[in-house]
Parts: structure tokens; sequence; C-alpha cells
């Protein structure tokens, strides 16, 4: 029987997880000349989203730190569409990561109004 790490870690923190484990196979496919500068950059930003994430599902005071989960998500959108651009990314992984950017966002922007309102 298959566990609910959701139900552990809470459904954002899980969607980034899921997330990173899809993106770090993927940034070793870039050039060279890019995986330690721009894929280090998208790899950074997207840990440090995780990272804040674990921070929040363990505060109390968690808006601060989800609205800067939301500020590592756009660096993430950002990066990755330079990547796209550049064609470090083709369609099919660049469509792949933008929708798990904008999952992970939806459910931090829930997770940031249930809070608000209790």
């Amino acid at each position: 029987m298959p566990i609910d790490n959701a139900r552990q870690t809470g459904p954002a923190l899980e969607a980034m997880y899921q997330f990173m484990l899809w993106l770090i196979p993927t940034l070793e496919k870039f050039p060279r000349s890019q995986r330690f500068l721009l894929g280090d950059r998208i790899q950074t930003a997207a840990m440090d989203g995780l990272d804040l994430l674990v921070e929040a599902t363990y505060s109390r005071n968690r808006q601060d730190l989800l609205r800067r989960v939301n500020l590592q998500l756009q660096r993430l959108r950002i990066f990755c569409r330079l990547a796209h651009e550049l064609h470090y990314l083709d369609h099919r992984r660049y469509e792949h990561a933008a929708r798990g950017i904008d999952d992970v966002g939806r459910r931090v922007g829930a997770w940031i109004k249930r809070d608000r309102e209790r």
C-alpha cells in the first residue's frame, strides 16, 4: 500500500518535492556551459522554495514564508522561460515545468488563503 506523503507533509510541499524529482535530472541535460550557470540558478531557486515550504510546514507564523515561496516560484518561472527561449529546455519539458510550478503556486495560494481565514 503506497504511503500518502502529502498527508504527512502537506500538498504544496509534496508537489514541490515531486517537481524537484523531475527537475534535477532534467537540469543535468543542460549544456555544460549552462549547467553551472542557468541550471544552477534554476536548481537553487527550486531548492530555496522547497526549503521555505519545509520551514512553513513546521511554523506557526507562515505567511511571510509562503510569500517568499511565491517569489521563488516567480524566479523559477522566469529562469525556465529563459532556458526555453535559449533552447536548453524543449517545448515539452518547458510545458511540464510551467505546469509543475503553477501547481505548486496554486497549492501555496490556497494555503495562504486558508491560513488568513483562520
